[in-house]
């Protein structure tokens, strides 16, 4: 089943070389899967974890690739056994784009912990481009109120945060804090103030502390401060780590309370130094997670029509790709660039 938009290649902004700038680049993507739906690009926020592949941080990086796993199109093509999807439906496809769909996660509905999940931008080509392909079930419509513009984020940043709240039950009278005002940690600070907790923010500069409380924070605190530190301990029930930076790890541990969770959903660079002793007299948990399920990612989408809550967004022209990266590069953005892929 297809309509008369069929594309014999995909064409989109490729890196050929750690490092190297995105060119122009043209492939033939092969049929249409039976179960893949294919997504007109109309805008692609760009990650840090594009940027990551880019210039091969990881060591696992394949060239010629395209970037970009934060999309948001309109379906133009659907496989014959494509049922949940049409033609013309906005949808939007983050960091995975298929799973095994047979295995225990995928079967239990966590399809984001499926040991084979395809991840948009490793073994494939991305959202930087005019069209792009996935399963159906990780292709998920945008709900009528959100801004298109700028929900693609939300697939990738939104879906990592807001997860934990799903996963964990935080409730609404829980004290919470976020460590981190980026692109991870300024939607986590609306969602959570959204959710009803009290919020605190941690960050390496205090000049965000105005715009930390414009985000939803209650409270604002340097995250590098021991005395400030001191001063909230065994006052947390939840720690939501979105900063790629080494902290004082059992000064931030101190600040929960008793059955108290340390989560991360930023990679930090070292080792955690943490001793068993200081989670067991408590009960206090470390943990971790990855981008949410196709329903935890619905279930986020749904909050934030209800909340109008959307990230906060830099528009550039897809034309101008190179551009937006390095001005993620340089640490300017506020606080995700969105590429729009009509320009």
């Amino acid at each position: 089943m297809s309509n008369n938009t069929e594309l014999n290649s995909f064409t989109g902004w490729a890196a050929t070389a750690a490092g190297a700038p995105l060119e122009r680049y043209s492939y033939d993507p092969g049929p249409l899967g039976d179960e893949e739906v294919e997504v007109a690009v109309e805008y692609c926020g760009v990650c840090h974890s594009d940027q990551s592949l880019i210039d091969n941080d990881w060591g696992i990086s394949r060239y010629p690739f395209i970037p970009g796993h934060e999309v948001v199109g309109s379906v133009v093509r659907v496989g014959a056994q494509v049922r949940a999807l049409k033609l013309g439906q906005r949808v939007g496809i983050g960091w995975y784009k298929g799973s095994c769909m047979h295995c225990s996660s995928c079967i239990s509905g966590s399809h984001n912990l499926c040991s084979t999940a395809q991840p948009t931008i490793i073994g494939s080509n991305g959202g930087f481009a005019d069209r792009l392909r996935s399963h159906w079930a990780w292709a998920l419509p945008i709900p009528a109120g959100l801004d298109p513009a700028m929900a693609g984020p939300l697939f990738c940043a939104g879906s990592t945060v807001f997860n934990p709240l799903l996963e964990f039950g935080i409730k609404p009278t829980d004290r919470v804090g976020v460590v981190g005002i980026g692109g991870l940690g300024h939607l986590a600070l609306r969602f959570l103030n959204a959710w009803g907790c009290e919020v605190t923010a941690f960050t390496s500069s205090l000049s965000k502390q105005d715009e930390a409380k414009r985000l939803g924070a209650h409270n604002v605190i340097a995250s590098t401060d021991s005395s400030a530190l001191k001063a909230i301990a065994g006052t947390l029930d939840f720690l939501l780590i979105t900063a790629n930076a080494n902290l004082d790890w059992p000064a931030i541990l101190g600040t929960l309370r008793a059955k108290g969770r340390l989560h991360f959903v930023g990679i930090v660079p070292d080792a955690i130094p943490v001793h068993v002793f200081e989670l067991i007299p408590q009960q206090k948990t470390l943990s971790a997670s990855p981008v949410g399920s196709p329903s935890n990612t619905a279930t986020m989408l749904e909050f934030c029509a209800r909340h109008q809550i959307l990230p906060q967004v830099e528009m550039f022209p897809m034309s101008q790709v190179n551009e937006a990266i390095d001005h993620l590069r340089s640490g300017k953005a506020r606080y995700r660039v969105v590429l729009d892929a009509s320009k």
